[in-house]
């Protein structure tokens, strides 16, 4: 059997153990051939050594040349630096899917590259198509890439589409467990602190993406990226908040039909599905236990209590660079929340604020993208230092 060979660029986070997981149990089907992380040496000589990984990327360029001389990995390795080396290690021939999941906008140069290599992407990091999916989706188109799903949201959307015919959508249902302070009002969440958002009842991520679950900005980030990937309009995509995170998501149909996914809580069950499709094999944990009771609850997300969920719509709706304007003041406002500098009611404030000050044009090229993140990153960044939320 010929094995898939993956690059797993954010290979030290919560995604990418996941995928280890994922990699170990399938070791007949799938090869690891690249890993990438930010400045984690130690954790790339682990899992090189684990699974005979020969290319290791590091976009830190100190931390690059330290697992130059370590001797921990083994004298065949080659090792890339900087956004460049993750561009060069996404697109060597010894890869056929690239598996995304980095922080922010690293990932952005690396996933057009592989694109435009051939290679298939597995997409976890939002941030891609929040910026640049009208860019990102129209090269897979061109080079006829598969852009697959990796958040457990999407990969439920993406198996319930199977098969069906884009006339007969009527609108995506985006699941939220509603995170840590889905039943406090909006007296108690003016105490919040970042040791109190770090906790969320069902998932374990990492620091900014359990921020932006609990204010919800996460959900929107969502909703923007299931409008690139499915091809939907604004209006066709919806969020419904969902305690137990067992439904991943929906989609109803022009009949009334509405057709779900569920399994438990755990990102191995999305990321195997994207790293085997189009097959299925046994998964890495034990699923859904129908012989003992558990209750499924839904209900509509509250916005005024959420304001970011209602504020990435608006930005959804707005197109050109509200999207991307939305993502860099939510980056920006989640790091000052947690480095204490600003109020957890404040993240919201930041944002409104950053996306009035901010064009909404539609960009005419990647590098304008790049510039309107800069630019609001700047705006909000001079928000809070100057106290104007």
């Amino acid at each position: 059997m010929t094995r898939k060979r993956i690059a797993l660029l954010g290979a030290t986070g919560s995604i990418g153990e996941s995928t280890l997981r994922v990699i170990r149990r399938h070791r007949q089907r799938l090869q690891l051939t690249t890993i990438a992380a930010h400045s984690s040496v130690e954790k790339l000589a682990s899992i090189a050594n684990e699974f005979g990984v020969r290319h290791i990327a590091l976009f830190d360029q100190d931390a690059c040349n330290r697992a130059k001389r370590s001797r921990r990995f083994d004298a065949g390795c080659r090792f890339y630096a900087g956004s460049d080396g993750l561009v060069e290690a996404a697109t060597i021939p010894e890869v056929d899917m690239v598996l995304v999941a980095v922080v922010g906008t690293q990932g952005l140069a690396p996933a057009l590259a592989a694109i435009e290599a051939g290679k298939t992407i597995a997409l976890a990091s939002k941030e891609i198509l929040v910026l640049a999916g009208k860019f990102i989706m129209a090269a897979a188109r061109r080079k006829q890439v598969a852009v697959l799903p990796v958040d457990s949201e999407h990969s439920a959307i993406f198996q319930c589409l199977q098969g069906e015919k884009a006339k007969h959508i009527k609108r995506l249902l985006l699941t939220a467990s509603g995170g840590p302070f889905r039943d406090y009002g909006i007296e108690e969440m003016a105490d919040i602190r970042p040791a109190d958002a770090l906790k969320h009842p069902n998932w374990s991520m990492g620091p900014k993406i359990t921020v932006d679950s609990s204010t919800m900005a996460n959900k929107g980030l969502e909703m923007i990226e299931a409008r690139w990937l499915f091809d939907m309009q604004p209006q066709q995509v919806d969020v419904v908040i969902h305690p137990q995170s067992i439904v991943h998501s929906m989609v109803e149909f022009v009949d009334g039909s509405i057709i779900g996914q569920l399994s438990p809580p755990s990102m191995t069950f999305a990321i195997q599905h994207t790293l085997l499709f189009p097959d299925r094999d046994e998964g890495v944990e034990a699923t859904l236990d129908f012989s003992k009771p558990f209750a499924l609850d839904f209900r509509p997300p509250d916005l005024e209590r959420f304001p970011c969920l209602k504020l990435a719509r608006q930005a959804m709706v707005s197109g050109g660079g509200a999207p991307a304007t939305f993502n860099a003041a939510n980056e920006v406002a989640v790091d000052a929340f947690l480095a204490e500098k600003i109020e957890y009611l404040a993240i919201s404030r930041v944002i409104a604020k950053t996306l009035e000050r901010m064009p909404a044009k539609e960009p005419a090229s990647l590098n304008s993208i790049l510039k309107a993140d800069a630019s609001a990153r700047e705006v909000a960044t001079s928000l809070i230092s100057t106290h104007e939320y």
